[in-house]
């Protein structure tokens, strides 16, 4: 049996775990994994750090597949996560139909923040496309994860906003963190993020099962069920 270790984005957590857990029952193969940001994990392998299969955004595994990292016939495509708007668990809930509502609140916060991965990124963009980050100054505040921007607004419950990833706030919820989704960002700018996985170069035969099995239909499922589809 095969000691296998993924190095995967931290937004497709909870659909990593299960799928990992459901592998090692079925096959008697061990996993070990690492959730960091996509921009970590792009960063690492790069510098040539290896794992046994890789999860990140399909711009990070084109770089990996041309620089002959990863197995491309163990390639496939997970989901999408889509970003929405945390506020903590005891805030009233705001209503955000568009665009303007968005500005709106963002202007009436205490602190917005966002982290440094690919939705963080994104945010940072939007930000400057609303014309935003100026008139928010020092208001906006920026950490290194997605559980970092949970982890913010619940201690800050005076009208803190975060930007974050769905699937990545499913997952602080169910570990008791005080924050809530007020809603996704609406439709004209909501952004979604996709996620594939890869078994890399030289990994044994068991690592790119895995990174079928994190892309087979029955993975898709279970990726849905946390907010990946």
């Amino acid at each position: 049996m095969a000691l296998l270790r993924i190095l995967s984005a931290g937004a497709v957590k909870r659909g990593v775990a299960r799928i990992a857990a459901d592998f090692e029952q079925d096959t008697g193969n061990k996993v070990e994994i690492e959730f960091t940001p996509v921009p970590e994990v792009r960063k690492r392998v790069l510098a040539g750090e290896t794992a046994d299969v890789v999860v990140a955004t399909p711009a990070a595994l084109d770089e990996f597949a041309a620089q002959k990292k990863i197995d491309p016939a163990s390639r496939g495509f997970l989901g999408r996560s889509r970003m929405g708007v945390v506020i903590h668990a005891d805030a009233p809930m705001p209503s955000i139909p568009d665009a303007a509502a968005f500005k709106a609140l963002l202007l009436g916060a205490s602190h917005v923040v966002r982290n440094e991965a690919s939705s963080g990124i994104y945010s940072e963009k939007l930000l400057n496309k609303l014309g935003l980050t100026e008139q928010l100054g020092a208001k906006i505040v920026v950490v290194k994860t997605g559980s970092g921007i949970m982890e913010y607004v619940a201690d800050h419950p005076t009208q803190a906003v975060g930007l974050a990833q769905i699937s990545e706030l499913m997952v602080m919820m169910d570990k008791g963190c005080k924050v809530k989704l007020a809603a996704p960002l609406p439709d004209e700018i909501q952004n979604m993020t996709s996620y594939d996985a890869a078994a890399m170069t030289g990994a044994p035969a068991a690592a790119a099962e895995l990174a079928r099995r994190l892309a087979s239909v029955a993975g898709k499922k279970i990726f849905a069920e946390t907010g990946i589809s």
